[in-house]
């Protein structure tokens, strides 16, 4: 540690020290400090190192370590108050308020020492000056902690009448610990309405909104309102995840995950904060936290999975079993202690009430990635488990294929399992063959002729050639389409001729052509004749639409000739025709009852309207397609679906839409088991789409998680790119400077091999930004000088320019030299092009860039060495805005203010008023309803008066 040598040094230091993250490194830091301020011989001194270290404690695990500086810090007030300064005299009151927490917050302390401090509290109060505010609000917490709940109601109505002093909480914490009242005696909504403007960003503090928007979560959930609940997870994790001290709300994080669905990620949060388990500075918040891993390991064993690895205290592999037995115990035990010391049952009762909580929502889908856990596969039913009902079974297979369900063939199946060796009736026996070749697929085709056999044995020969002719469709799907095709050819001979002398039916006979027509079909996609298909396809048409009936199985054939002719009609290049073809195929399957089997036809007529240019048509089609798919739509294909909605949503700037379709994908994508692959994608598109609405914390927590599955090789570098770019958008947004320049790096680092360089010289531009923000100087100047180079090889003059100008600012505070050559370098680099610019648009661009680079140099040189080298670059900046006539309005006269501040500033007022004259009359002609025309004509009046 360097030597503090006088007070200066030291408060420097601790101001250093108070800038680092919270936790024991910062308060061993202070105990450092404390120990140096004692060898200065200042009272002063050790009294400023002590609230020093009173604040690091507060804000951090050990806040059992609180009580000794406070001690000593009082027992100097009553011997010396004249040493302590305004402000430390303020502190050591305000200090106060936290001993009577903390006191609470230990159950080692008796009661009666924290009512008599109360007093203690309440009477040094009282000699300072201060409102009773303060003192109630302390009461209050006391009787609200022990369950006196009559007690608190006085409390807190005492505290909110008591006038606010300088004592008194911040607003936001005020509203804090209201609103918990509120959420304690059952009024959510309530709770709610009063933490609108901590949540709204009305009133802040250091660990405000944090603990406001993870004590928003229940009571939003209960409210129903989960996507707010959502958005206050995601935004407020990302606050209380680097404060140390903040383990209560981060249990409140982990309970929200417990109550919806989310056990995979509580479990990833309890992996980040391991200390959490074992911190014993703070025993209440470790009572929250332990209650809350509870219920979550309690849930994870509930659901089958008590024998999953989870994260534990250190020192042994924890199985959710295991663990939820664990901290039950300890919680049970530390809710004992408290129990004890209060006289009442009330925090213990309410920890087992918390651990006993119940999911509120099945699965509320949060954006991140948060993979269901899987449980084990159910044992085997036991021998003496009562069979299934195999006529039940029967009934309802017949009902579902009957009614064309998508999940007839699982149907079916249930019944091969449940009939084993019983004798089936031969219809139902040929049923069951004929829908187990269906789910076998193209290497089933030699089921169908068994199939077939049990049909005939049924006296149902039509049927029988309709199968064949489905296994000669399957074998032209298996790469024998010759053979297929002279196999459906004599099916096709023969069913005619049956159906001519009425020994089949329209059903058997639509069965058998339509076989044809998809072999046909299938040759055509090869090479073969679209011709011969088309005709097979319309020969089905005919006979199914020729008998005019709504049997659904014809309906569905007729649904599916009209896709084939669709995609004929698209081959030969007629999009209208395929278009018109695809919407009728569409409908017949939504009029038959079938929507399910439209979704098909309704996703290519959407391509079709991409292609022709038509977005709105397109959306229709996608909207049409997730209706009627419903519940039968893979989870894949569900994703799919709403990304696309998404993206056209967010074509027509609905970024409000265009999230919640894309959060609905990344439900699906991670309910189909692809959050690695089509899960990073739909993510990051969620997260350019939070960006755009301005949540930005949200934005980061999902494109954070998105860039864990992005893969170059996979999803392509433009997404990864796009992702890193959005990500460090989002950490300028929230003030992570640092972070955000690293993001743009590494997408820039990814850029620089495109062949088109501007992404990679904007995100040098952007990282330079960031790290100039972050206080990095050399490393911005670098990031600046390396976009430049890039801007000057894309002939980009007017972001050289502005590269040159941000390095001249940049280099101001160390060599205002060199700032000064960076600044001319500017202007010459803008003269040459707008001398060598010979569209006009060009040329006007350039000037308007010039004269902010003579309106910026002149600031420069005020702030510099030479300020009165100042003058000529405003003149110049005046007089090239001037040459933009009304499109430089604004910034001429915003010019001539600062060239009349200055002029003032060397006592020229004549020439300063000469200045606020030429604004005054530039607005001679121009109302007041413009707040910038307001603004200069005020500063014009006060520069008019420096000249009187």
């Amino acid at each position: 540690m360097a030597e503090i040598r006088d007070l200066a040094e030291l408060r420097r230091a601790m101001a250093e020290n108070a800038e680092q993250p919270e936790g024991p490194a910062r308060n061993a830091r202070a105990e450092e400090l404390l120990t140096a301020a004692e060898g200065l011989d200042v009272p002063l001194a050790v009294i400023e190192a002590l609230g020093h270290q009173l604040n690091v404690y507060n804000y951090s695990s050990e806040k059992d370590k609180m009580f000794v500086p406070f001690a000593r810090l009082l027992r100097m007030w009553d011997e010396r108050p004249e040493d302590f300064d305004a402000y430390e005299t303020h502190s050591l009151h305000w200090f106060f308020k936290w001993m009577s927490a903390g006191m609470l917050d230990q159950p080692h302390v008796p009661l009666a020492s924290i009512e008599k401090w109360l007093g203690e509290m309440e009477h040094r109060y009282r000699l300072a000056g201060h409102s009773e505010r303060a003192v109630r609000s302390a009461e209050f917490s006391v009787a609200a902690h022990i369950g006196d709940l009559a007690r608190a109601e006085r409390a807190y109505a005492a505290w909110l009448a008591a006038d606010r002093d300088e004592m008194a909480d911040c607003h936001a914490c005020e509203l804090l610990g209201q609103g918990l009242w509120q959420v304690e005696t059952g009024r959510d909504a309530e709770a709610l309405e009063l933490w609108r403007p901590v949540l709204e960003g009305e009133f802040t503090c250091a660990h405000e909104p944090h603990a406001v928007l993870a004590a928003s979560l229940a009571p939003l959930l209960r409210l129903g309102r989960t996507e707010e609940a959502r958005a206050h997870h995601l935004r407020g994790l990302r606050l209380v995840r680097p404060m140390e001290s903040m383990r209560g709300a981060y249990a409140e994080h982990v309970e929200f995950c417990a109550l919806t669905g989310n056990e995979a990620r509580g479990l990833e949060l309890l992996a980040e904060r391991p200390a959490y388990f074992t911190d014993t500075g703070h025993p209440r918040s470790r009572l929250d936290f332990l209650a809350v891993v509870t219920l979550l390991t309690e849930r994870l064993t509930e659901l089958g999975l008590g024998h999953e690895r989870v994260p534990g205290p250190a020192g042994r592999a924890w199985t959710a079993r295991d663990l939820a037995a664990h901290a039950r115990t300890e919680a049970l035990a530390l809710a004992e202690r408290f129990d004890a010391r209060n006289g009442t049952s009330y925090v213990g009762d309410r920890a087992r009430a918390r651990m006993a909580g119940r999911p509120l929502v099945e699965r509320l889908s949060l954006g991140v990635r948060t993979p269901r856990p899987v449980p084990p596969p159910a044992p085997p039913a036991p021998a003496t488990a009562a069979a299934p009902d195999l006529p039940a079974l029967l009934a309802e297979a017949h009902r579902l294929a009957d009614g064309l369900r998508p999940n007839a063939l699982e149907a079916w199946a249930a019944v091969a399992r449940a009939a084993g060796d019983t004798e089936l009736a031969p219809r139902d026996r040929a049923e069951l063959a004929d829908h187990e070749a269906m789910a076998r697929g193209p290497e089933g085709a030699e089921l169908f002729e068994r199939a077939a056999e049990l049909y005939v044995a049924a006296s149902d020969p039509g049927e029988a050639l309709a199968a064949r002719a489905r296994g000669a469709y399957f074998r032209a799907l298996r790469g024998e389409a010759d053979a297929a095709l002279t196999a459906v050819t004599g099916l096709y001979d023969e069913v005619r001729a049956m159906h001519a002398a009425e020994a089949t039916g329209v059903r058997q006979t639509a069965a058998v052509l339509m076989s044809r027509a998809r072999i046909l079909m299938h040759r055509a996609r090869a090479g073969g004749s679209p011709e011969d298909a088309g005709a097979a396809v319309r020969e089905v048409l005919a006979l199914v639409e020729g008998h005019g009936t709504r049997d659904v199985r014809l309906a569905a054939r007729a649904g599916e000739a009209w896709g084939m002719l669709a995609e004929l009609a698209g081959t030969a290049g007629d999009g209208a025709r395929a278009t018109e073809l695809l919407r009728r195929a569409a409908e017949e399957y939504v009029r038959a009852g079938l929507p399910w089997c439209a979704v098909e036809y309704e996703v290519r007529l959407a391509a079709l309207a991409e292609e022709a240019g038509d977005r709105d048509g397109a959306e229709r089609a996608l909207r049409a397609a997730l209706e009627h798919g419903g519940p039968y739509v893979e989870p894949a294909g569900r994703a799919q679906l709403h990304l696309r909605i998404a993206e056209s949503a967010a074509a027509r700037d609905d970024a409000a839409e265009a999230g919640a379709h894309a959060l609905e994908a990344t439900h699906w994508a991670d309910e189909a088991g692809e959050s690695g692959t089509l899960g990073a994608w739909t993510r990051q598109r969620l997260g350019g789409h939070l960006l755009r609405q301005g949540r930005c914390a949200e934005a980061a927590e999902v494109l954070e998680s998105a860039l864990a599955d992005l893969r170059a090789e996979t999803h392509g570098e433009e997404a990864v790119v796009q992702a890193r770019w959005w990500l460090g958008d989002c950490l300028e947004e929230l003030g992570e400077h640092r972070a955000a320049a690293e993001q743009r790096l590494l997408a820039a680092d990814i850029a620089r091999h495109w062949s088109d360089q501007r992404d990679h010289a904007t995100l040098a531009h952007l990282a330079a930004d960031a790290l100039g923000n972050a206080g990095l100087v050399a490393e911005a100047d670098q990031a600046y000088a390396r976009a430049g180079e890039l801007w000057r090889s894309l002939g980009r003059p007017h972001l050289l320019v502005r590269s040159l100008r941000a390095r001249a600012w940049l280099a101001l505070s160390e060599d205002a030299t060199a700032a000064a050559g960076l600044m001319t370098e500017a202007v010459e680099a803008c003269e040459r092009a707008r001398e060598a610019a010979a569209d006009p648009a060009t040329r006007n661009e350039l000037t308007a860039e010039l004269a902010h680079t003579h309106r910026q140099f002149g600031d420069l040189l005020t702030q510099g060495a030479n300020p009165g080298d100042a003058p000529a670059h405003l003149e110049r900046a005046v007089a090239l805005f001037g040459s933009l006539g009304a499109d430089g309005l604004h910034d001429r006269t915003g010019a001539e203010l600062t060239a009349g501040r200055l002029a003032a500033e060397l006592g020229r007022p004549e020439e300063a008023a000469a200045r606020a004259r030429a604004v005054l009359a530039a607005y001679a002609d121009t109302g007041d309803d413009d707040e910038t025309v307001r603004a200069r004509r005020a500063e014009a009046t006060r520069l008019l008066a420096t000249e009187e």
